[in-house]
């Protein structure tokens, strides 16, 4: 059954590891001919959710116009989420983590979302899958809090220059999980 994706990338780097995650992901997406959309929060402008409450009362997502108002459409047109980012810090990019707290807008706005699953795909320099350990847990409470259905996640260790992701598995296995999605 085909179903409508929304690729959340939060990688600054454009072509590294991350990207390059996504890109074979969405490859397999395609080929089971499902309708994939692609957002690179990390390479856009997207300040933090300031709490403000006036959600969707100016006509859009956010009343601080940055470029969340560009994704909120193709949020309320996805029916399944994927979250591909490099391991910053034990956890999201920072540019993507200003994405995530966003969709704060959709419940204050009481704009609910068709969401109802989704993945991570991550990569990171560390040696020790172990320090993903922050980062899976905050997507599995983001996945439980939305009630969406949490298809998994990839975690990809030891790639730090652009490119070093091309010597692993790592890409056959996202693209393997786009075709399985």
């Amino acid at each position: 059954m085909s179903k409508k994706l929304l690729v959340l990338t939060g990688s600054p780097r454009e072509g590294g590891n991350s990207d390059l995650l996504a890109g074979a992901f969405i490859k397999g997406a395609e080929q089971s001919l499902h309708s994939v959309e692609r957002f690179d929060a990390g390479r856009k402008k997207i300040m933090g959710c300031r709490a403000c409450g006036t959600c969707f009362k100016k006509g859009t997502a956010c009343s601080f116009d940055d470029d969340f108002n560009s994704l909120a459409p193709l949020l309320q047109k996805a029916e399944a989420l994927v979250f591909v980012t490099p391991l910053y810090w034990f956890t999201f990019t920072a540019q993507l983590k200003a994405a995530i707290d966003k969709l704060e807008s959709f419940i204050a706005g009481e704009r609910p979302l068709q969401i109802k699953e989704c993945m991570l795909l991550a990569c990171g320099a560390t040696e020790k899958e172990e320090e993903f350990s922050g980062l899976i847990a905050s997507y599995q409470h983001i996945a439980s809090y939305q009630q969406w259905q949490d298809k998994g996640f990839l975690i990809v260790s030891k790639v730090s220059a652009k490119g070093d992701i091309l010597y692993t598995d790592a890409l056959a296995k996202a693209e393997q999980l786009g075709r399985e999605f």
